[in-house]
């Protein structure tokens, strides 16, 4: 299946919480999106692997996605080397997506920044022919994304361009709350985390805000670029 757009991600939720709501506008306007996480989160304070897939394929469904698979990387110990960038080149091989979203170049947890370079890496290698790679048995073709764009999420980054989400809001929050075992919930036994805490939602919604005030909209989310974005229109730019 070919996609328009894939986002990685270093854990399930970084999407959702990063750039769900460009997803929804995206899949809204009959854009085919998917979602690659690396790890399953397994190093993470609340919940296991094995329910952070469920909630992920639920977040799939309120997104709309067309394809979402996880590549099993060891949580916090995945390097940006030939292995890992190996299995992701399969992945953006597989998907030949026009756009990539990835990860922000740095941040908090250090997996988001390392997810960002591998991300890149991969995206540049993957249009590579002398690297080999195979898929069931086929031998793939080489593909390189167009554009390499990366989502801000904990930390705060100049955006170089932000995407108005004012009508996707609730979608976003809907897909990040399907991951029920990682946000604030008062009747949890789990151990409290960073996420957890019930200043974190109204944190996520505070950025939002803000990067909508910055384009004379309610919500939007923030991304870096890779190299210089070009226009033929100046009534392209909003």
């Amino acid at each position: 299946m070919k996609l328009d757009i894939l986002v990685i991600a270093a854990h399930p939720d970084d999407a959702e919480l990063g750039c769900s709501g460009t997803i929804a506008a995206q899949v809204a306007q009959g854009k085919k999106v998917g979602i690659v996480d690396l790890t399953q989160g397994q190093m993470g304070t609340r919940g296991t692997p094995e329910l952070r897939i469920q909630e992920a394929n639920e977040a799939a469904k309120i997104l709309g996605l067309s394809a979402r698979e996880n590549l099993g990387f060891e949580d916090v110990f995945f390097k940006d080397d030939k292995a890992h960038q190996h299995e992701l080149i399969k992945v953006i091989r597989k998907y030949q997506p026009e756009i990539v979203l990835a990860n922000a170049i740095s941040d908090r947890h250090p997996d988001h920044g390392k997810g960002a370079s591998l991300a890149t890496h991969a995206c540049f290698m993957s249009g590579l022919r002398k690297i080999e790679t195979e898929l069931e048995g086929v031998t793939q073709d080489p593909w390189r994304p167009k554009y390499v764009y990366h989502y801000i999420q904990n930390n705060y980054i100049q955006p170089d361009f932000i995407f108005d989400i004012s009508a996707y809001w609730d979608t976003k929050v809907a897909s990040i709350m399907a991951f029920k075992s990682q946000f604030y919930d008062p009747n949890s036994q789990e151990p409290a985390s960073f996420i957890s805490s019930p200043e974190f939602l109204p944190f996520i919604e505070s950025r939002a805000r803000e990067f909508g005030h910055r384009i004379l909209t309610q919500y939007g989310e923030g991304f870096t670029v890779e190299r210089y974005i070009g226009v033929t229109d100046l009534f392209d730019l909003k």
